[in-house]
């Protein structure tokens, strides 16, 4: 959305974009206390967590907030992962990218056991705790997975060379329970699975999200509990919905966007009449 139609309804930034800066991400309880099991647990005894759900229910939210939590301690550092690789070596020379260790492997068949070598060697000489964010997880390899199993059961003088939060639908569950994958399932420190939202805390997150942007009457109250009752309880049905009755209020310069408009966008064309005058 450019800056001529943010200035229209006095908005800092589009509120219904995916880019949204983090202070206009929607928090809750439960979150906030996922995040301090992160940090008190995850980080002091190592190995797994991880984060399911249904897509739309807020597991990029998540490890966003999670991430934006972490940032601020001093020794932790932070990796992210969002279209895994499919083999390996070609995961250890990512993991070299993202933490800044030059990996080369001497050949395609032994090459990821030295990369392995040297990133643990890395590791053990620093006295930073990465923190390894992999979303989309369902789509991970079972050897990669396995490989982080390894690199997080490694400890150097007890100290804890590598966590990781793994994010990604029910089929991530699904995976985590085949045999090969139950020693990485037994080392998950903290679960939280992301659920469909009641109508109340859909209210919230668009109250909150409308607030932190700038406007917070760009909705009359009751467009805004109209697309609450009608997001299934999917928050990016919430945002898609709103963003579409944003879009189109700055077409036809509305001032305010009202329930009159979302049935403009979203109401059910009228069957027609097809019966012929006698």
């Amino acid at each position: 959305m450019n800056k001529k139609l943010l200035a229209l309804y006095g908005l800092k930034y589009n509120p219904f974009s995916s880019e949204v800066p983090v202070e206009g991400l929607y928090s809750h309880q439960t979150l906030e206390n996922f995040c301090w099991r992160i940090e008190h647990v995850l980080l002091t005894e190592g190995g797994f967590a991880l984060v399911s759900g249904e897509p739309g229910t807020g597991k990029s939210v998540t490890l966003r907030l999670i991430a934006d939590h972490l940032k601020n301690i001093r020794d932790v550092q932070i990796g992210i992962i969002t279209h895994p690789s499919a083999k390996v070596a070609d995961f250890y020379r990512e993991l070299g990218d993202i933490f800044g260790v030059v990996l080369n492997a001497n050949n395609r068949w032994s090459g990821f056991k030295s990369l392995r070598e040297r990133w643990l060697s890395h590791l053990q000489g620093t006295l930073l705790r990465p923190v390894l964010f992999i979303d989309e997880a369902q789509e991970v390899p079972v050897a990669v997975l396995s490989e982080l199993r390894m690199l997080t059961s490694m400890n150097f003088d007890s100290r804890i060379l590598l966590s990781v939060i793994l994010a990604g639908d029910q089929r991530l569950n699904s995976l985590l329970r085949r045999d090969e994958l139950l020693p990485l399932g037994s080392r998950i420190k903290v679960r939280f699975n992301t659920e469909y939202a009641p109508v109340e805390q859909l209210h919230a997150c668009l109250s909150h999200m409308l607030e932190r942007a700038g406007n917070v009457s760009l909705m009359s109250a009751e467009l805004m509990q109209m697309l609450c009752e009608h997001a299934m309880g999917n928050y990016r049905v919430l945002c898609t919905m709103a963003g579409e009755l944003l879009a189109t209020a700055a077409q036809q310069n509305r001032t305010q966007m009202d329930e009159k408009l979302y049935f403009e966008c979203f109401a059910p064309p009228a069957p027609k009449n097809n019966r012929k005058k006698s």
